[in-house]
């Protein structure tokens, strides 16, 4: 499902020549790297997991999702600046509302169901699909203020500006969590 939905994000960024669109699908793109690398450096819950190289694998998924916050923050702004949303074709928002909201649940029942694992790898790759929801859900707002309300420029300002910037604090707040706890984890030698 990642995969297509950052095919799709690319495919209307070149076809549409939209900055936007080609700037959220490497967003997209890295948080899926960030995924494969987890999924290849760590061990999971199947195996005996070396919870040091966990550790430091959720710390610096922390350190990369404080970066590319950087970069949505820089997104938003352009939004912000140039007042303009995006229109899917046809049916496509309802395909991309589907996803968000998809995305979105399948985030939090995955943060719930494995927890009990203890695994930092595990959490860090739930963190980053719950991060992946998150701006979905603000690339699907932008798309159905642009498609659904074109008399108030100032309702989309207020609005995009009010959930990009709720959306970057939480990732901020979780990047830092992650640093925090991984560092205090790996000089205590404590486990997850």
């Amino acid at each position: 499902m990642n995969i297509l939905y950052i095919a799709i994000k690319m495919a209307c960024g070149i076809y549409y020549r939209s900055s936007w669109f080609v700037s959220l699908a490497f967003y997209y793109l890295l948080l899926a790297i960030m995924r494969l690398i987890l999924l290849r450096n760590g061990k999971g819950k199947k195996t005996s997991p070396n919870l040091q190289m966990e550790m430091r694998l959720y710390r610096m998924c922390g350190i990369v999702l404080l970066i590319m916050n950087e970069a949505l923050i820089g997104i938003i702004l352009y939004m912000l600046y140039e007042n303009k949303g995006f229109n899917y074709p046809g049916i496509l928002i309802y395909a991309m509302a589907l996803y968000a909201f998809y995305a979105v649940i399948t985030a939090i029942i995955n943060l719930v169901k494995f927890k009990k694992y203890k695994s930092p790898v595990l959490s860090a790759a739930k963190t980053i699909n719950l991060v992946a929801a998150m701006v979905s859900i603000l690339s699907l707002e932008t798309a159905m203020l642009a498609q659904f309300d074109r008399n108030e420029p100032v309702f989309r300002k207020a609005m995009v500006g009010t959930t990009g910037g709720c959306v970057c604090a939480a990732v901020i707040i979780m990047a830092v969590f992650m640093i925090v706890k991984s560092t205090k984890n790996l000089k205590n030698d404590v486990s997850f």
